[in-house]
């Protein structure tokens, strides 16, 4: 049974395009490699936006892992994509597409397709990486498309009763959610868990 740690990427600076980490999400990129150093992960994906990136190369050195990029660990929809897009435009089109998971922006995917390649990424890299743990750095948008995608919505409504509404600031920076696939069935572990954060707080 393959395990995947689904890693939102660390806190990014404020810029449209492709933003890099903040000091602040290297520094929660890092605690997130010291929780993760004694996991036996063989494998480590990321989405290609930078912060992504920068966030999973921090976790990598700690198991001296390359890290290889999947282009559907992307988000469905990054602010900057849209030329000429101003954020307040961005956030209108944002919320549609997570209302509407049919609905395809002008730039992007809809949510239900972003779910639906991240879940052909878990199901290939696990008929890869069978019985291995494995991290996969990637988005806080598309990593809820997926659940949206793939769990009954009772299921989720025990996560947040308000889960697709809330759904969009449910997966804080550097979080991770745990999900397990056995050949047939994906089972969710642990969502959005930040005790690793904790000690950075204050």
């Amino acid at each position: 049974m393959a395990v995947f740690y689904l890693i939102r990427h660390g806190e990014k600076e404020e810029m449209i395009g492709d933003a890099a980490l903040s000091l602040a999400g290297r520094v929660q990129a890092y605690a997130t490699a010291r929780y993760l150093q004694d996991r036996p992960i063989k494998s480590m994906y990321t989405s290609p936006l930078r912060r992504a990136k920068e966030t999973a190369i921090l976790i990598a050195s700690a198991h001296e892992l390359s890290v290889v990029e999947d282009i559907r660990l992307r988000e469905r929809v990054n602010w900057g994509d849209l030329p000429g897009q101003s954020f307040m435009e961005f956030v209108g089109m944002w919320e549609r597409s997570t209302f509407d998971p049919e609905y395809i922006p002008p730039a992007g995917d809809s949510a239900r397709k972003a779910g639906e390649r991240m879940k052909l990424f878990l199901r290939e890299a696990a008929h890869k990486h069978l019985r291995d743990e494995i991290v996969a750095v990637t988005h806080g948008g598309i990593i809820t498309d997926f659940l949206v995608h793939m769990f009954p919505l009772e299921q989720l409504k025990q996560l947040h009763p308000e889960f697709l509404a809330m759904q969009s600031r449910l997966i804080p920076e550097c979080s991770i959610t745990m999900v397990r696939f056995d050949g047939v069935q994906f089972v969710l572990e642990q969502f959005a868990r930040i005790e690793h954060l904790v000690c950075l707080e204050g």
